[in-house]
């Protein structure tokens, strides 16, 4: 209460008042703790998301991501002092923190309070005002977000403006300071049109068909066990899962044996009664899913309930690479086994596609893994293992080419929602002639200079 109470008292500037936005994000990680049981529910009520993905990836992912914020926001903020040009002597170079302005915030379904939460708390945490759009395929989730914000900040500072497409193409036909978008390519797209109208800059986090290959050297049991885990979170309605297998073909077997293994190990062989398997987000999603089986080999998995918008965690083997699965992002829990026996044949797959978000490889090749780095272009990534690049908020996240524009996690998401100004203090003591007219037999001494910095 005391905490609320300072918060009221506090005139609001959150532009300029460093310690006010520090309050404000105070208050959202009490009212956040407080809330987390409903925000679990409420995951759970949209998609059957398991309480402990919900805990995992979104609950306690944000309330890490709120500390660290409030711990470092004032050293993160501070006029940066960079080393002067001896062009400019005497004098002390600054880079100056501002603000961006109004921001736009529009988020995803997928995981519908970690990627509508972080992004506002580094624009608040930055000093900008903020409008947040989240996912209308989550109403439960993006209700309680509503009336978290709502108890948090005042509705000029940061605001929830709900609806679906009519009410995100509204706002895109605003003009903002700053647009930082999660979802899809295509509607990517829509969004850097729309900000181009007005030069607006933009964060695009978006997708791709993420390889995943590994080759005779790799560790197939835990391999197995980590692809597993990392392609069924979240029923795969995940964007850095990942989306095909590459492997070294006479370790094919031994491999889908493993993956057979490890997916009964996570979800029991009654994998429809699992209470830690998520659900398809809805029906539209549901028949896209359910429309790739039909063509394929299914080796494993398979079964549909469109009622309960379920589909089992499901592998394919050898799906032509101009059929439907291979054609577009999965987005879900299918995943298709392709075989290579050399470099060439990884890369007539790999390079078929976009830039993807993300790139895993299992191997104990050094040389092998070394390669592949430096080959491909790819937002990021793991070596043996997936996913888990994500967690680690000293390592920037986010997309290359049609995968995303910027990226952002831990200090970066302050960064991209702050204007950097560079300023030179220049000191009065001594004005060097050397620039001024006329310039009449300066110029050798201009180019000694120039040549001796």
């Amino acid at each position: 209460m005391h905490r609320q109470k300072k918060q009221a008292d506090r005139k609001m500037d959150y532009k300029n008042d460093i310690g006010y936005r520090k309050e404000t994000l105070k208050k959202l990680l009490y009212n956040i703790q407080k809330s987390e049981d409903l925000i679990v529910k409420a995951l759970y009520d949209d998609f059957k998301k398991p309480e402990f993905e919900a805990v995992l990836t979104e609950t306690n992912y944000v309330i890490s991501e709120l500390k660290d914020t409030i711990k470092n926001i004032h050293k993160w903020a501070k006029p940066k002092r960079v080393f002067p040009s001896l062009l400019n002597f005497p004098s002390t170079d600054y880079i100056y923190k501002e603000p961006y302005g109004k921001v736009l915030v529009i988020a995803p379904w997928n995981y519908p309070f970690q990627l509508a939460l972080c992004p506002l708390i580094a624009a608040v945490a930055a000093g900008n005002r903020v409008i947040l759009k989240p996912s209308e395929l989550t109403p439960n989730t993006s209700s309680i977000i509503a009336k978290i914000i709502q108890k948090t900040f005042h509705v000029k500072h940061v605001d929830v403006v709900q609806g679906g497409v009519e009410a995100a193409n509204s706002l895109l036909a605003k003009r903002w300071d700053y647009i930082f978008f999660t979802g899809s390519a295509a509607v990517g797209k829509i969004v850097a049109k729309a900000a181009a109208e007005n030069l607006t800059p933009v964060t695009l986090e978006l997708g791709g068909k993420n390889p995943c290959i590994i080759d005779e050297t790799a560790d197939l049991k835990l391999a197995a066990k980590r692809i597993v885990w990392g392609k069924f979170i979240n029923a795969g309605q995940t964007c850095i899962a990942p989306d095909y297998i590459l492997i070294q073909k006479n370790m094919k077997i031994n491999f889908i044996t493993f993956m057979m293994e490890e997916i009964i190990k996570a979800y029991g062989k009654k994998m429809e009664k699992s209470p830690d398997f998520a659900r398809i987000i809805n029906t539209k999603n549901w028949l896209r899913l359910a429309n790739m089986l039909k063509s394929e080999k299914v080796i494993f998995g398979g079964e549909t309930d469109a009622n309960k918008l379920y589909i089992a965690p499901t592998l394919i083997e050898e799906p032509g690479l101009e059929s439907q699965v291979m054609k577009e992002e999965i987005f879900g829990p299918i995943l298709p086994i392709l075989t290579y026996e050399t470099e060439t044949e990884i890369k007539n797959v790999v390079s078929r596609y976009e830039k993807p978000l993300a790139f895993y490889i299992f191997s104990e090749n050094k040389s092998f893994t070394k390669k592949l780095i430096a080959t491909y272009s790819f937002g990021g990534g793991c070596i043996n293992d997936t996913v888990v690049h994500f967690s680690n908020k000293r390592l920037p996240f986010g997309g290359v080419g049609h995968s995303g524009i910027g990226a952002y996690h831990g200090q970066l998401s302050f960064d991209i929602f702050t204007h950097q100004k560079g300023v030179v203090k220049k000191g009065n003591w001594i004005d060097l002639p050397m620039r001024y007219a006329p310039y009449k037999d300066k110029l050798a001494s201009l180019k000694r200079l120039l040549d001796w910095i």
